[in-house]
């Protein structure tokens, strides 16, 4: 894995989604709930670790999906291209 070069930025949900075979909300609950450990959740600068946070009343929350740990987790790896690669 040494000479794996990874994407700059974060993985899309939308393609996280599709490498699960699940649904976006699937995967940002995972990530919000810690047992899907591929990125972070923030809203206002803080971490939300809650799924009952999800509420927009509440504002936006932001996600970033480390292509690192999505390799690491799935073996899927993210060049940065909008469509994704092999999904």
């Amino acid at each position: 894995m040494n000479d794996v070069e990874f994407a700059t930025g974060s993985v899309p949900i939308s393609i996280v989604a599709k490498v699960y075979g699940k649904d976006a909300y699937w995967v940002r609950a995972g990530i919000i709930a810690g047992w899907l450990p591929i990125g972070i959740a923030t809203r206002n600068g803080k971490q939300v670790t809650d799924v009952k946070d999800i509420s927009s009343k509440k504002g936006r929350i932001n996600f970033y999906v480390s292509p690192k740990k999505l390799y690491e987790e799935t073996g899927y790896l993210y060049g940065g291209e909008a469509n994704g690669n092999k999904c």
